[in-house]
């Protein structure tokens, strides 16, 4: 069947939204829908291309290969996030400026750019449309997200076209959940107030961004996928799950990380270096209580281990550590941002030596110096939870103006 321009792309003012799939109907994502007709978007245009190497095919290949190789789209550079366009760094870093050993491309680093030197960033690269296309993961302080925001902004300043190829939600799109961010506590790992787990797509993201929260719009295009529903997971559409970053090994790693990722801002391993980052939580002196007393909460959908492990980096590197291991028995019911909640006071109440990191990290994560003042002053996961919950009502109500799928 023949996809027109008209039904192939959503723009930001203008998106329709895509039909239920039919039985038997397969997902296709943006990159996909772009492809299939003929990157018609991108005729004439010089190309750049933000992505990492989530940025593939349905028969993993890279996009930026595939594109490369086609007559059709005149790619001219590549833009590298955090970890990079080949995913060569850890955590924290990135690959810098390079030229890319397969295609001869120019490899432009954004890692930490922002603003006017972003925009200098792709007025240098030559390119009139720039082209984002990364695997989020759902979580607010996942910095692709502010990646693309930091992008379109620049594109903006830099007088670019702005694209969005669209991919699923891993852990599905049905809700927001937690803490929304204060502007005050702005950071890479959270720009604008957007909830913890904020429930939407890269493409119903990038909509939010352009309409509620740069200054000036850039110039949205986004090419929205077909057959995608809100309440299904990552392992429903037949789709190579690729690392996004190093810790981010499997979709079940997504599926928990909008909680347990806050242990970053604590002195507990969040399970780096392990096979089961995120799923893994401990310290040296945690035992067996802090499990006993998670269970005791009777949250729904999961279950805690008691657990010890080794980790190879960061946090106890090669000290055996005491802790839990998550254990997500039932996915529609689990709520992560409320379990990672539960997580923390727990600690706190069964092992003398919890503490947060002495640079309130914690407020960063979770958007505020709430969670943490709160957690401090012996509240429970019932309190702490309650107390955000009229601001994520308020970012509902704004979050379902940018939906692009039922």
């Amino acid at each position: 069947m023949h996809l027109s321009r008209r039904t192939l792309l959503a723009s930001a003012s203008t998106a329709a939204l895509p039909a239920a799939p039919r039985h038997g109907e397969r997902l296709r994502t943006g990159f996909e829908r772009l492809s299939a007709d003929g990157y018609a978007l991108l005729a004439g245009r010089r190309v750049g291309v933000v992505t990492n190497p989530t940025g593939i095919t349905r028969d993993a290949r890279h996009i930026v290969d595939v594109m490369h190789a086609d007559p059709r789209v005149r790619l001219t550079a590549v833009f590298g996030p955090e970890h990079g366009f080949r995913g060569t760094a850890q955590a924290g870093g990135s690959e810098g400026r390079y030229d890319d050993p397969a295609t001869g491309l120019p490899v432009y680093d954004t890692y930490l750019k922002s603003g006017r030197p972003l925009a200098d960033v792709f007025t240098a690269s030559g390119v009139d449309t720039v082209v984002f296309d990364i695997q989020d993961v759902g979580a607010r302080f996942y910095t692709y997200i502010w990646t693309l925001y930091d992008c379109m902004e620049a594109a903006q300043l830099a007088g670019k076209r702005f694209v969005v190829l669209d991919r699923p939600n891993p852990v599905t799109g049905r809700a927001a959940e937690g803490p929304v961010l204060h502007k005050e506590f702005a950071t890479f790992v959270g720009r604008q107030p957007v909830a913890q787990a904020h429930g939407m797509t890269v493409a119903e993201l990038a909509r939010l961004f352009n309409e509620e929260f740069l200054s000036t719009p850039v110039p949205l295009e986004t090419v929205a996928m077909s057959g995608w529903r809100r309440d299904r997971f990552y392992d429903a559409w037949g789709l190579p799950w690729v690392p996004p970053s190093p810790n981010m090994p499997t979709a079940d790693t997504a599926l928990v990380y909008s909680g347990t990722c806050m242990f970053e801002g604590t002195n507990l391993s969040e399970g780096r270096g392990t096979t089961r980052p995120f799923e893994l939580l401990g310290a040296e002196g945690v035992d067996g209580r802090w499990a006993a007393a998670a269970n005791g909460l009777g949250l729904p959908g999961v279950r805690f281990r008691e657990a010890y492990f080794t980790p190879t980096f960061s946090k106890f590197q090669g000290k055996t550590v005491g802790g839990v291991q998550i254990h997500v028995t039932d996915r529609a019911g689990y709520d992560p941002v409320r379990t990672g909640i539960a997580l923390l006071v727990t600690a706190r109440k069964v092992w003398s030596g919890f503490a947060w990191r002495p640079d309130d990290w914690i407020d960063k994560l979770t958007g505020s110096a709430r969670v943490r003042t709160m957690i401090d002053a012996g509240a429970g996961t019932d309190e702490v939870t309650g107390a955000w919950q009229e601001e994520l009502t308020a970012f509902r109500r704004v979050r379902g103006r940018h939906l692009l799928y039922k």
